[in-house]
């Protein structure tokens, strides 16, 4: 496993991290427990050391699963949770990327915080971040000076931000980066959805704001996964809102990357996904969705694989603004977490 450092900060990451919500939620496929643990156990033992969940996953079983897995291990470890949502809303049936109301006021936040910290057994947070805010969030005095309070007080070492649910907020992701004290922002990018983490590379390098990037597969388009067999999901599943009409038209995408896999023929399509990824370097770490061992152990085998030739990752920047050929279909990306 290779390691990055995040930006301004001395948080020093794997450059494939865990994205916790898939052994705590029912939205990647299910995953029981014990099953979920050993997977968060694995990973360290192979190298992962930064664990990406919320409060809102599984109200707060997002939290609980990683400190039961990793509690003894904790000081080696990145944790980094988000907040915003106020999970005393009963959560209804999840349609689409329908959310939960949200909260930023001081009192909401402090409370979120400590309950975040007990549910992951830890007396601080590495990274804090607003799970998808929107612009009133953004732009709350009062909501980053209670940030600011927190991590003069130790319970957090930084905050941060990720952008979602679905791909876009433009606005949102160049104010943060402009306008508050933000450590890193949480982006999706992938070679089938590149923007608009592209137009964030120049100001966060510029600002010293490091990227996470989460759904590099996306939907598992870029793995050969359905190659093997067409694409079924459960309702529950988030690719399960995807149209068909994006399903179809992101495997014939994928059709378009013969050139990259001749160019490198003995590296999964999986790897190639994730070092493209990695091509950025205000990116830090990736987060793929894993649900199994044979998941993780590919995924994380990805870091050690050769990098992209920058003339292939400029290829494919170029492919991606082309609309690979195909007459776009606007669609937004089933954006995890």
């Amino acid at each position: 496993m290779k390691y990055r450092k995040l930006g301004k900060t001395d948080l020093v990451l794997s450059e494939v991290g865990f994205g916790a919500w898939t052994v705590a939620t029912d939205w990647w496929g299910h995953v029981e427990p014990e099953d979920g643990v050993k997977l968060l156990q694995r990973a360290v033992d192979l190298g992962v050391n930064v664990v990406d969940t919320a409060d809102a996953y599984g109200d707060g079983f997002g939290e609980e699963i990683v400190a039961q897995a990793l509690h003894t291990r904790r000081q080696q470890l990145v944790y980094a949770t988000k907040f915003g949502y106020d999970l005393s809303v009963p959560q209804q049936p999840r349609v689409g990327h329908q959310e939960r109301p949200q909260c930023w006021d001081a009192a909401f936040v402090r409370q979120a915080c400590e309950r975040s910290l007990r549910r992951l057994k830890t007396d601080y947070i590495d990274l804090y971040q607003l799970h998808n805010p929107k612009m009133d969030a953004i732009r709350s005095g009062e909501l980053f000076q209670t940030l600011d309070d927190l991590v003069k007080e130790g319970k957090l070492r930084y905050y941060a931000l990720a952008l979602g649910p679905d791909i876009g907020w433009v606005e949102e992701g160049d104010a943060a980066l402009t306008e508050t004290g933000i450590a890193a922002m949480q982006i999706i990018y992938s070679i089938l959805e590149q923007q608009p983490a592209r137009h964030f590379f120049l100001l966060a390098a510029e600002r010293g704001v490091g990227l996470l990037s989460r759904v590099p597969h996306a939907s598992e388009v870029l793995t050969d996964k359905f190659r093997r067999a067409p694409p079924s999901f459960s309702a529950t599943d988030h690719r399960s809102h995807r149209r068909q009409q994006w399903l179809q038209e992101a495997i014939q995408k994928v059709g378009k990357l013969a050139f990259l896999e001749e160019a490198y023929k003995h590296t999964p399509l999986s790897h190639l996904a994730i070092q493209f990824v990695l091509s950025e370097p205000v990116i830090a770490s990736v987060f793929p969705n894993i649900t199994s061992e044979a998941d993780l152990e590919e995924y994380v085998g990805a870091s050690e694989a050769d990098a992209l030739n920058p003339e292939h990752v400029a290829q494919l920047h170029e492919l991606y603004d082309a609309g690979f050929g195909l007459t776009p279909a606007p669609s937004p990306a089933a954006a995890a977490g």
